[in-house]
């Protein structure tokens, strides 16, 4: 369920232990070549959500923000967006306007308190496409638990998928990854999250599904789930 992430987000900026700033920290830049142009004047809604840009650049866009969130944002806001109490967890940002505008001028100008930086401005370092990238990636964050129905089947396919070699028919396999990953929710409200069994069926797709790499993205999504 999604929770009120205002009031988490208050209790965040305003905790003592918010203290280790990541002011300090360079940010690193940004490929962000393959994202249409989003203009200069700084927009107040992702533009790279599914229904505005389509499934293929909204999945480059998770994958460049999947990039860009580990190496500028996840020292304080966590591992793969799940906070560790310093910092709010921005995987309950709302998927919507109130969600985009608090993110984006965030962003921008990042957040200094009592004079020294919590959060460095990175708009005009990384600039908006990168931005909404790491937005598009953050907002497609399962929710807490949301694997834990499949975790078991997770295994026994991971498991399948490791013993297959190539010209084995993994298609029934591929197919049954699409359909778990289907049903897992978001921590934001955004109708597709961005799960390991989502990545693991993509990896399928294809004449040449890479099975080896499919199972250890299963591995590494179970063990950090757990």
């Amino acid at each position: 369920m999604l929770v009120d992430f205002r009031i988490t987000l208050l209790g965040a900026l305003t905790a003592g232990t918010m203290a280790m700033a990541h002011g300090d920290v360079a940010p690193q830049p940004i490929n962000t070549d393959v994202l249409p142009d989003v203009g200069e004047e700084w927009l107040t809604e992702n533009p790279y959500r599914a229904e505005e840009v389509g499934e293929e650049t909204w999945a480059a866009a998770i994958k460049i923000g999947d990039s860009g969130y580990n190496q500028n944002c996840a020292r304080c806001h966590g591992l793969g967006a799940v906070s560790g109490g310093l910092a709010p967890d921005l995987r309950y940002l709302e998927a919507e306007e109130f969600g985009d505008e608090w993110y984006v001028e965030r962003f921008q100008v990042g957040y200094t308190q009592n004079g020294i930086t919590k959060m460095p401005a990175f708009g005009e370092l990384l600039g908006q496409k990168a931005a909404w990238a790491i937005r598009t990636y953050i907002e497609t964050r399962p929710d807490d638990g949301a694997l834990d129905d499949y975790s078991d089947r997770l295994k026994e396919i991971r498991d399948e998928l490791a013993g297959m070699s190539a010209g084995d028919d993994a298609s029934a396999l591929q197919a049954e990854l699409s359909e778990i990953a289907g049903n897992i929710e978001t921590a934001s409200g955004a109708p597709v999250a961005d799960s390991i069994a989502m990545r693991a069926a993509n990896l399928l797709e294809g004449d040449t599904p890479e099975y080896a790499e499919a199972a250890e993205q299963l591995t590494i999504g179970l063990s950090a789930a757990n």
